[in-house]
């Protein structure tokens, strides 16, 4: 609750802000829910002038009311679907990876999370010719073989090497050099500020299980704090940028929440579970799981 103070709109003076005190009235809630006349006539303050600036705390303090067709525009113009250069893969997500989700890839070491990760990053810089973002956090990724995937798709050389430079590898493996990376993406999108190969499109992290699973063994409170750090940290990079990001994990539901999606990608098993944040994502949900088990909804 914002309390009245000196400077903080015109016209509220330090004399005004004493004289309100005197009639308990402190916080700019208890001025714009004031009878302004009776407050004019207990303070001797003039009418206009509290006029004028509640006029001015209003448009300051006040959330300002929106309709549902506004926010679906905008919806439709922040919103993009990515291929993942797998087709099956992309109908069983509806089409693909929805920009401002978190995707979660979960499956044992070695079920082929990387690989995963790599065809993204194939398709979103050559099909789409947009900047990815890959954070190597176990040393899988290998530039001979993302390149044999851009081979596998488009035999001119000079468009295998410009998607090549589309895609930003950084490598870490402690989770405190993820977290500072990631802040260092969201901070250059705060800015605008784009590099040479394009707007970013995609953040992809081949495995989150090799950086916090060291601090989940001992001291469970703080690792399982960070984890939830990194949450975060992923869902508002996603939601305030328009970035798909697909995280890896060994653990299923690290990080189950609203506006993620988790896919199993063992192949003894097909499953598909998604917490929406809006009736679509609950669409797109539902014919997920429709389609895992082969099942009626």
């Amino acid at each position: 609750m914002v309390v009245l103070r000196a400077g903080l709109c015109p016209g509220l003076t330090e004399e005004m802000i004493q004289l309100l005190r005197a009639n308990n009235i402190r916080t700019v809630v208890d001025f714009v829910s004031s009878d302004l006349e009776d407050v004019a006539q207990s303070c001797s303050l003039s009418y206009k002038a509290l006029v004028a600036v509640r006029r001015v705390l209003l448009a300051q303090f006040s959330a300002f009311p929106t309709n549902g067709a506004d926010l679906y525009e905008e919806l439709k113009s922040s919103t993009a679907i990515l291929p993942t250069g797998n087709p099956s893969l992309d109908q069983l997500l509806d089409a693909g990876l929805y920009t401002g989700e978190v995707t979660e890839l979960a499956g044992a070491p070695g079920s082929g999370k990387t690989q995963v990760c790599l065809s993204i990053a194939a398709s979103v810089s050559l099909g789409l010719r947009q900047h990815v973002f890959f954070l190597d956090s176990t040393g899988g990724f290998t530039a001979s073989r993302l390149y044999q995937m851009l081979q596998a798709r488009v035999e001119d050389k000079e468009e295998q090497l410009e998607a090549l430079q589309r895609v930003q590898v950084v490598r870490m493996f402690d989770i405190y050099e993820m977290l500072r990376a990631l802040h260092e993406v969201r901070d250059c999108l705060s800015q605008q500020v784009e590099s040479s190969a394009g707007p970013l499109k995609a953040v992809l992290i081949d495995s989150v299980s090799a950086v916090l699973s060291p601090l989940l063994g001992g001291r469970q409170s703080e690792g399982l704090a960070i984890m939830m750090q990194l949450a975060r940290e992923l869902k508002t990079l996603a939601k305030e940028f328009s970035v798909a990001v697909v995280v890896g994990s060994n653990n299923h539901f690290m990080f189950n929440n609203p506006g993620s999606a988790l896919v199993d990608v063992n192949s003894s098993c097909a499953l598909v579970v998604c917490c929406p944040a809006s009736a679509g994502s609950l669409h797109r949900c539902l014919k997920c799981l429709a389609r895992s088990f082969n099942i009626l909804l």
